[in-house]
């Protein structure tokens, strides 16, 4: 199958399939005497695995780890295991640290509605954003 095909099969761009080839998770396809990429059933099942592992939220380098020990004729379980703990890791201080943000930007939303707007006479500081309140990650 050509270039357009695999990438509709995929449901990728053909621009996505070439960047992808580019960086090595694909490899080069053979080419047929026009010049036409000329692609397999299991061009289509990597590059399909490279999307899941995408919409999994692995990154394009973890892909390519996971790829190059399945090339190598490895097992990927524990490694895969291992980079989707990071991830969850990775996330759970996202997470954390969007609510500690989050209860600071409720504290201040409080604090705005408490004041009374004829009393921001300060060009220079806004009384809702005083000094007295924590910023998110300083004291």
């Amino acid at each position: 199958m050509r270039i357009g095909e695999l990438a509709t099969r995929a449901g990728v761009t053909a621009k996505t399939v070439r960047y992808y080839e580019d960086i090595g998770l694909m490899a080069e396809p053979d080419r047929l005497a026009n010049g036409y990429r000329e692609y397999g059933e299991r061009a289509l099942e990597r590059l399909r695995f490279i999307r899941d592992a995408q919409a999994s939220g692995l990154t394009l380098a973890d892909t390519g780890d996971i790829l190059r020990m399945k090339d190598r004729g490895e097992s990927t379980c524990a490694h895969t295991r291992a980079t989707l703990e990071r991830h969850l890791h990775d996330i759970d201080a996202q997470i954390a640290s969007l609510l500690a943000a989050k209860a600071e930007l409720t504290a201040l939303a409080r604090r705005a509605e408490a004041l009374d707007p004829a009393d921001c006479t300060d060009p220079d500081r806004c009384q809702v954003l005083g000094v007295d309140l924590p910023v998110h990650g300083k004291v």
